[in-house]
């Protein structure tokens, strides 16, 4: 019901507030900001380039010539809109989902969930863990994205806990129905797989409700305006419930289920669907993952995306030699100009080989790439920040000649 959470809301008088706005380290500020410590984390996810590069990432549908096809960045906007809708209904911090949600998918791969299984492949193989985009997006957020502060160096993005905790928490993949905070104020590093902690907030439990209702809606809708659904339209129709006049789209499924979560949830039942719309959203995301992602039509890629992956990884993980291994690269750079330039900019700004200084560097090091454990967890988050478009540019720099 309308307000029913507000007593809940993340403000001052939350017992929660001092966690959930700590910080790894002091924030810098002007005495002229107006802006609430969500609002700076706000901004600071909206200029870092990690968010920018998502208009370049595949959400489900690789390289679309049509415009009007949703990419990654759509969909974070997507969960943006429906969680602030969630949250003000409930009077929870839209400020606070605002943050998590623009934020949520920064530590998405190139070519979306098969990409990310590549690299999870690749990093059980090297480093003995899985790779998963929660987990990558906290560490871009903690350790990879730079700003430029008011000193002119660059300096990790440093965000609020809240924020945090609900990107690593965020996975979208959820089969119950009725969710709720922690209580436990844990270091985040602790996750070892996704989905294993609820969010420590109402907020960030809203934002993992709201990217499911996000992207079963728009997936369809997509795969409907690229044709793939042609042969499963009357499937569709009888599992909505529609007659053939009715129009299927993303507004209609969005707006059924953001009303019918605001009407059935409640501090004590906890965010929650009637049983009716919470099996209609798990029919609807079984049809999706039957006739769109598991389609013979999108997975006719994956083969390529394998190819450009592995042979970027493979490339630059040869160069490995202990102390050798930045002059091998530079070896490497008479072939590759632009894949070996790029990566070693890239390692100048988390090792200690480079002039910090010089280089305005004022972030964390965080890789020893005399260590070869380390060199590969560098190759894996470059690639993993790379666009699709980027990706492709560095394979066909590989195989021409």
């Amino acid at each position: 019901m309308k307000n029913s959470f507000k007593d809940y809301a993340m403000d001052e008088n939350n017992p929660k507030w001092d966690n959930v706005t700590s910080r790894i380290a002091p924030l810098e500020t002007r005495s002229s900001d107006i802006r609430t410590p969500f609002d700076r984390d706000y901004t600071r996810i909206i200029h870092s380039n990690a968010y920018r590069r998502l208009k370049h990432k595949t959400q489900v549908f690789f390289s679309p010539e049509n415009d009007h096809i949703c990419t990654r960045i759509e969909h974070v906007t997507h969960v943006e809109s429906i969680s602030y809708t969630i949250a003000s209904y409930l009077g929870l911090n839209t400020e606070l989902t605002k943050a998590i949600a623009v934020a949520h998918d920064l530590g998405h791969s190139p070519f979306g969930h098969q990409g990310e299984k590549i690299l999870s492949l690749i990093s059980n193989r090297d480093l003995g863990c899985s790779f998963w985009h929660e987990k990558n997006g906290l560490e871009f957020v903690d350790s990879i994205e730079l700003l430029v502060g008011h000193d002119g160096y660059k300096k990790n993005l440093n965000l609020c806990y809240g924020v945090r905790d609900g990107i690593i928490s965020h996975c979208g993949e959820i089969d119950e129905n009725s969710l709720r905070p922690r209580d436990e104020f844990i270091d985040l590093n602790e996750y070892v797989h996704p989905n294993q902690y609820a969010p420590y907030t109402w907020e960030g439990c809203i934002v993992k409700i709201s990217d499911k209702i996000s992207y079963i809606g728009r997936d369809i809708e997509d795969a409907i305006t690229l044709g793939i659904l042609d042969n499963h339209l009357e499937e569709l129709y009888e599992l909505l419930n529609y007659d053939s006049s009715e129009a299927i789209n993303n507004s209609t499924i969005i707006n059924y289920l953001v009303c019918d979560l605001c009407e059935n949830s409640s501090p004590e039942k906890g965010l929650c669907f009637s049983e009716k719309a919470f099996n209609l959203m798990n029919k609807i995301k079984d049809f999706n993952y039957k006739h769109i992602y598991l389609s013979k039509r999108t997975r006719t890629s994956i083969k390529y995306f394998e190819l450009v992956i592995n042979e970027i990884y493979n490339i630059l993980k040869e160069c490995y030699d202990n102390k050798n291994t930045l002059l091998n690269l530079s070896y490497l750079k008479k072939f590759y100009p632009k894949l070996v330039d790029e990566f070693y900019h890239f390692l100048e700004n988390y090792c200690d080989f480079s002039n910090r200084d010089e280089l305005k560097l004022k972030n964390n090091i965080i890789f020893d790439i005399s260590k070869k454990e380390d060199y590969c967890k560098a190759i894996i988050s470059y690639i993993s920040g790379m666009t699709d478009n980027f990706a492709m540019e560095m394979y066909n720099e590989i195989i021409r000649f």
